[in-house]
């Protein structure tokens, strides 16, 4: 019935249009168009009104099978289930959805962290503040910088613990190696005990600053580096050798270290440097050998050994007369502290000597070590009053002593070597002259 009078009314407003005679036939078809598109949704908006009011209307009382009294029978304003007549009559996202819900039966929320780009975020209110300092890497010219008086610090005091804590303090970022390869440098200008020195502090390091993988980065560096090493230090490519093998035996080094370098290298200086490891590894027993491979400290040496290699030096000079190689040797000796010997056995020598020679050079080499500070004021008045001291005990295997030092301390004091004081501390033997038995035994002045 609805339809019917629906198309009952579009008609009439056709031929009311048609009555007109105004309308073009163009005009006519849309206008039927629209006319046919607004009845269309009246009937759908009709239709849907009636549905609802049929589910959303209450039962009569005289209706049987129904219940007044039953909750089933009400209509709740506040009831979460569709109203459209579509679904199941579930609650909509099961009770989730919508504001001001608790949620889901059975769900169970987790701690967010606070994001502190929220803007309610409140600093104060997560608890502590903790600062760390930040460290900026180094540069590569500041890197130079700062290690450079650590390990010059280093070669005075030996303690690796305090390198290890201050390299800790240092961002040395991926460039960690260079620290490696700059200790070698100056360990190569520097002395046997810096070397030995330096030795100690890469295996130390290992582990705990170092990886094997740094330690290999720093030789391969200082490999390439040998050209302009030996312009300071013709020695460098067998001292490198060495410190490669020491390396590799206090496990620094990864022990196929050598073996990536077969036929690889053109440098002759990198290949003499890898042919020295190479052999020293290579000798029976030499792995524990190594340890000593750049000698013993000089305060480490024993006394007797000291004593020997003074003597040993002294006699060469007799022999060679050359004082440059005499100091070099002294100076590799490292044991500064004991010099006051080298002067002992150099008067005592010259005293056993009986030669104008031996005076004259021995004055000359003293004179030498004394201009160049090798040998203080101190361990030069050191050396001489041990031999004032003993001078009694040198007269019974030498009787000439007493006179033979005594001229001996003249001219070393001509020479400037010697102080007036220590000149007039030299014992002289007592001339007393007794009489002959004709003068009854008294003693003449």
């Amino acid at each position: 019935f609805l339809c019917f009078c629906l198309y009952e009314g579009l008609y009439d407003d056709l031929n009311e249009a048609e009555a007109n005679g105004n309308w073009t036939p163009q005009e006519k078809a849309l206008h039927e168009a629209r006319l046919k598109a607004k009845a269309k949704r009246r009937l759908r908006k009709s239709s849907s009104r009636d549905s609802t009011r049929d589910s959303l209307s209450e039962p009569l009382s005289g209706e049987p099978g129904t219940d007044p009294h039953s909750p089933k029978g009400k209509t709740h304003s506040n009831d979460r289930k569709s109203r459209t007549g579509k679904g199941r009559g579930l609650p909509k996202k099961g009770g989730a959805g919508g504001k001001g819900v608790w949620g889901a039966a059975g769900m169970v929320y987790e701690m967010e962290e606070p994001d502190s780009k929220d803007p309610n975020y409140d600093e104060s209110a997560q608890g502590d503040t903790i600062y760390a300092t930040v460290v900026p890497e180094l540069e590569e010219g500041e890197l130079e910088k700062a290690v450079n008086p650590i390990v010059q610090e280093y070669f005075e005091h030996g303690d690796t613990r305090e390198v290890e804590m201050l390299l800790k303090e240092l961002n040395l970022g991926p460039r960690k190696y260079e620290f490696s390869s700059l200790a070698l440098s100056l360990s190569l200008e520097g002395k046997a005990s810096h070397r030995e020195l330096t030795s100690r502090l890469l295996s130390d390091l290992i582990g705990k600053v170092l990886t094997e993988s740094d330690m290999a980065r720093a030789f391969h560096k200082t490999l390439q580096e040998l050209p302009d090493l030996i312009l300071d230090t013709p020695e460098a490519p067998q001292m490198l050798g060495q410190f490669i093998a020491r390396a590799i035996a206090d496990h620094a080094l990864p022990m196929n270290f050598l073996n990536r370098y077969k036929g690889k290298v053109d440098c002759d200086h990198a290949r003499a440097a890898l042919d020295r490891a190479s052999v020293l590894l290579s000798m029976k027993r030499e792995m524990v050998r190594l340890d000593n491979v750049w000698g013993v400290g000089g305060g480490q040496r024993p006394v007797k050994h000291l004593i020997k290699e003074m003597n040993l030096l002294l006699k060469e000079y007799l022999v060679s007369g050359e004082l440059s190689e005499a100091e070099h040797c002294l100076r590799d000796l490292e044991v500064p502290h004991f010099h006051h010997e080298l002067v002992y056995e150099a008067i005592v020598m010259v005293l056993e000597s009986n030669g104008e020679t031996a005076i004259q050079m021995m004055v000359k080499l003293l004179q030498a070590f004394w201009k160049s500070g090798l040998i203080t004021l101190d361990q030069m008045n050191r050396g001489f009053q041990r031999v004032y001291d003993e001078l009694p005990e040198i007269c019974l295997d030498v009787p000439l002593a007493h006179s033979i030092m005594e001229a001996f301390v003249d001219v070393c004091y001509q020479e400037a070597v010697i102080t007036a004081q220590l000149r007039d501390a030299c014992p002289s033997r007592g001339r007393k002259r007794f009489v002959s038995e004709g003068d009854g035994g008294i003693v003449k002045n």
